[in-house]
């Protein structure tokens, strides 16, 4: 059986204890993945329902937080996104991975990069993802994590939705066959709404025709709050494939 250490610290004795580390399905529980740098990589992770229930594949997104969720607990990943429908008691159908990113880095750096990937690969060797249908998503500093993890490896993802991120336009020829929904807010004073349309537009210009854009109009920076209470997000993401991308 997989096992997980966790530690734990009761009237002032530090021991270390093994729990299986399979989540039980319909419940958002934290785990932890040791990465190859020496550090590791918190995350909350969701299975459907009838996970148990069923020798299927099943889809999966990969949430990515914002900056204000990196400081403080591994349950603050919860505040936004996919992860807060969930903790509200929400079921979805999907494997929902919400990790969390140090203060001391970003999603969009090499170290944290890195971990992602190790965090996918762990998470497909052990679970039973539908590699075909895998969905990238995150906010802020999430979306420019989205932004760089979906432009260096298209051919892991369904499909991609940064909100109020920022990209490298330079790496617009590797995302022309990603489907990519990007939302921003007009009046963003902290990631400006250029970023996206700079984005979308050199897509555009490298022949993507699989792009799209949402402007909502007169909110700042929160626009992460009207993309993932969306119903017609989640709808687009299950419309995507991995294996249409080619």
């Amino acid at each position: 059986m997989r096992k997980t250490l966790v530690l734990l610290v009761a009237a002032g004795i530090t021991a270390l204890t093994a729990f299986p580390a399979e989540p039980a399905p319909g419940q958002q529980v934290e785990q932890s993945l040791a990465t190859s740098d020496g550090g590791s990589i918190p995350y909350l992770i969701y299975l459907p329902a009838n996970y148990a229930d069923t020798r299927d594949k099943v889809p999966m997104i990969l949430f990515l937080h914002g900056r204000g969720e990196s400081n403080g607990p591994l349950s603050l990943v919860a505040k936004w996104g996919p992860p807060r429908r969930l903790a509200a008691g929400e079921p979805m159908k999907y494997l929902v991975v919400s990790p969390q990113c140090p203060r001391s880095s970003f999603w969009s750096a090499d170290d944290q990069q890195q971990r992602l990937l190790e965090l996918l690969a762990h998470i497909k060797k052990n679970f039973r993802v539908d590699e075909d249908r895998i969905y990238l998503t995150g906010l802020s500093m999430g979306g420019f994590g989205t932004w760089r993890l979906a432009a260096d490896h298209p051919e892991m993802f369904a499909a991609a939705a940064p909100i109020c991120g920022r990209g490298n336009p330079e790496t617009a020829s590797r995302l022309t066959k990603l489907p990519i929904w990007a939302w921003h807010g007009t009046d963003d004073p902290t990631v400006p709404v250029k970023n996206s349309i700079d984005m979308v537009e050199a897509i555009q210009a490298a022949g993507g025709t699989k792009v799209r854009f949402t402007s909502l109009e007169y909110i700042g920076h929160a626009s992460w709050q009207a993309a993932y209470q969306s119903a017609d997000l989640y709808a687009w993401f299950d419309k995507q494939r991995a294996s249409q991308n080619q």
